[in-house]
């Protein structure tokens, strides 16, 4: 009896101990794949923040391109207006000129 007590305390000591290794094996691998997965995380977020970088900077260029096409259209009209403007009032000028010219021959 006294041997049957003692191989049942050793029995459980064993099973304890098999317990015991196997919680530890699970808290690693646990532990292990929540590193994991948290490096996926890491990796997904900068994957992420440069697709939404690489974005913002290509909308950014675009604006900037169509704000530059804007301006040079614009101050491309603008020069052309004044040129027309200028050719107008060149025959003027040159009139006003042969005018005074005249006045000043009195012819």
């Amino acid at each position: 009896m006294k041997t049957e007590v003692l191989k049942s305390i050793k029995d459980s000591e064993e099973e304890y101990k098999k317990l015991i290794s196997n919680a530890q094996e699970d808290k690693k691998r646990t532990i292990a794949n929540a590193e994991a997965e948290a490096e996926n995380l890491i990796e997904k977020a900068q994957k992420d923040a440069a697709e939404y970088k690489n974005k913002r900077i290509a909308d950014a260029q675009s604006e900037a391109k169509a704000k530059s096409a804007k301006i040079v259209k614009d101050g491309s009209s603008s020069a052309d207006a004044k040129r027309r403007n200028a050719a107008a009032n060149l025959d003027k000028a040159v009139n006003l000129l042969v005018e005074q010219f005249k006045v000043k021959l009195n012819v």
